[in-house]
Order: structure tokens, then sequence, then C-alpha cells
């Protein structure tokens, strides 16, 4: 129990500990924790004055210590979708990315329709998992024509939201009792890096194109690119990131882990598709209009459909291809995975990555100058 202590004024004064709170230095600028305390004080100088003041603070303490009772209370009177609202808004606070968020409202549109209003103190193990067979047979929105089911890795972007509110809301669940459906793999025919090559020379995608094939760029990074940002000499960065949120667009300075925040040699043959380019922006078009276009493309040359996203693995095609190192090869594309802590933090030695880079340029490069060569010849 806390102790009061009398006052040069007579009063007595009990500080009872109440919270910690983050606090900016004002000199250094870095954040520090603080200890916050409650002040109990009485006016009365006699004995009793010191009595009531630890009274209080006794009292303050009692209701703190219940507050976790009462919270699981309320929280437990909560309906599943009003949980969700209020996990969402907490992690808005913490600055998750626009598109998470964005994500997070749309599972909740969708997703799990017939638990949203079942109160969190009903729901169990049992609840749960006849929710997720329900959910893995609801039609997915993106595929009614196909009328197919939403995929595997849907329902488990879906049931990541789920569970991360039921165990800030709802603990007590043995999550070990819960089985998701496994997840297909995924397989797509590659087509060879010469049959993209000769269908994007002169289109209005070629650049978008050769960033996501050639240097391993994603959407989202081949639409944040600028000349002034991003091109430095025969180099580009990436320093910014566009995605789509809503009806609308977001530029982001960052990425979605710090791996992709990565520079590469800019290929002579690129370079002069970029010094065309009017305006700032390399890539000032929709994300939408980029992957129509794209598709468009593939259909006008009878090819099976990859996505914008398959440029990438067809990047990664190419370097296991030429043998280039797992190290290089996850640094040039900023892929995470199991040892993504020694490739981060393992030295790059800048004469090897050259050598990298070179092989690389050089495999392009030699498509590109057979197919002017040929493009010459039929001229002829």
């Amino acid at each position: 129990m806390a102790k009061a202590k009398k006052l040069p004024s007579g009063s007595w004064r009990c500080l009872v500990y109440s919270h910690t709170e983050k606090v900016r230095d004002t000199k250094t600028g870095e954040w520090k924790n603080k200890r916050v305390y409650e002040s109990f004080t009485s006016d009365d100088p006699s004995p009793k004055g010191r009595r009531e003041a630890e009274l209080a603070a006794a009292q303050f303490q009692m209701e703190k210590s219940q507050a976790p009772k009462k919270k699981k209370q309320e929280y437990g009177n909560m309906t599943l979708t009003e949980a969700i609202d209020k996990y969402v808004e907490s992690r808005e606070l913490l600055g998750r990315s626009p598109t998470t968020i964005q994500d997070y409202r749309c599972i909740q549109k969708n997703g799990f329709q017939d638990l949203l209003d079942t109160r969190l103190s009903d729901i169990d193990e049992g609840i749960l998992q006849e929710a997720i067979c329900l959910e893995a047979k609801r039609p997915s929105n993106g595929r009614q024509k196909l009328k197919k089911p939403i995929s595997a890795k849907r329902l488990k972007n879906e049931w990541g939201l789920l569970s991360a509110v039921l165990h800030k809301y709802r603990p007590g669940i043995n999550y070990d009792m819960i089985e998701l459906p496994k997840a297909a793999l995924r397989t797509v025919e590659l087509p060879p890096a010469r049959k993209i090559l000769d269908i994007i020379q002169g289109t209005d995608i070629e650049l978008p194109v050769l960033l996501a094939m050639w240097l391993s760029f994603s959407m989202s990074e081949v639409r944040g690119l600028t000349k002034s940002k991003s091109v430095s000499g025969n180099y580009i960065t990436i320093r910014e990131v566009v995605v789509d949120v809503g009806n609308g667009t977001v530029r982001k300075t960052e990425g979605k882990n710090p791996t992709r925040n990565r520079r590469h040699r800019i290929p002579p043959y690129i370079m002069n598709l970029i010094e065309k380019v009017e305006g700032d922006i390399l890539v000032p078009i929709s994300g939408r209009a980029l992957y129509h276009r794209w598709i468009r493309l593939q259909d006008e040359h009878g090819m099976e459909h990859i996505t914008f996203h398959d440029l990438r693995h067809l990047n990664a095609s190419v370097m296991a291809l030429l043998r280039i190192p797992d190290k290089y090869a996850q640094e040039r594309g900023g892929w995470k995975s199991d040892n993504v802590m020694k490739k981060i933090y393992m030295q790059t030695f800048p004469e090897e990555r050259e050598k990298v880079d070179d092989m690389i340029d050089h495999y392009f490069e030699d498509i590109m100058q057979h197919e002017i060569q040929h493009e010459i010849k039929k001229a002829q």
C-alpha cells in the first residue's frame, strides 16, 4: 500500500503509479519511457488526513487491478464486426499501410458474413471451424464468371485478420484445433524472355514491362519511379511506391519490406527509354490501365496470360538459368526468405555485384540486338 507524505504546506500527498507513456526528449529527439503517477491529497494536517489520502490511493489501485476483468467482460459483449472496427482503428493509429487497412475493410465487408454479428463470448473453436468450412465455399467476387469459390490464399488472409482480432479481444481460444484448407500450388508456364521482348518493342508499355522483367520491379515499384528521386546517373533506386486505395492512388515512401528499397544499375537500352519519357514520372498510368494493356497485348499475340507480377518470376527464372548466386538474386529482387537476416546483413562486394549485373544485362541486350538485326534483314 502506498504511503502518504506530509508536504511543507501541512497537507498529505500519496503518489500511486498509473502507467508508462512514450515522451520525446526535447534535446536529443529520442523517445523514452516515462512513468506517470496519480496524486491523492488531503488538506487535513492531522493523521486523519493521511488516512484519507492513502485510502483514496488504495481505492485507485483496486479499481485499476479490476480494470482488465471489466475490459474482458466488455470485449465479450462486442460482436465480431465491432471488434474488427476497434482493431482496424488501432492499426490506423499505428500507421499501417493504407492498402492493408483497405484490405481489412474488404474482408469485413465480404468475409465470414454469418459470424460477424456473433458476440465474442459466444465464439469458440467449433464455431470458428464451421465458419471456415462455410467461408471456403463462398463464391469469389472476382471469379463469378468461373463460378469458383474464394481461393485458399484469400481465405488464409481473411483468417489472418480474424485470428488477430480474436487474439486481442477474445483470449483463450485453442488455435491448434482449427484447420484451414491447403492452398494449391499455382503453376504458371512462363514464356521465354525473347517472346516478351518481341511483343513489347515499340509499345507504350515497353518501359514498365522491361523494368519488371529485367530489373525485377513490382507494379507498385514501377509506378513509384521518378526521374527526380529514383534516377541518379546510371543507377535507379526504389524510393517510393504507388498503390491504389479506393478510387485514388497513394504514393508511399517505403515498400513492402526494407529489402525492397534497392538500387540497380540502369542498362543502356532502358536508359534510352527513360530519356524519352516526358515529365518526371516514368510510368504515368494507373495500375488498372497497365494491367489491362499488358493482358490485351498478350491477347493480340495469341499468348497464354501471365500477370504483370509474373514478370518478376520470369526475372527469377532468368537468374536461375544464368546460375546467379542466391545472395545476389535475392538482393536484386528484394525477396524476403527464411534466411532474410543473413541476406540483408551480409556484405555485397561491389566487384562481384558488377559481374552479376553484367551477366543479366548481356543476356537481355543480346536478345535485343538479335531482334534488331532480324528487323533490319526483313526490311532489306
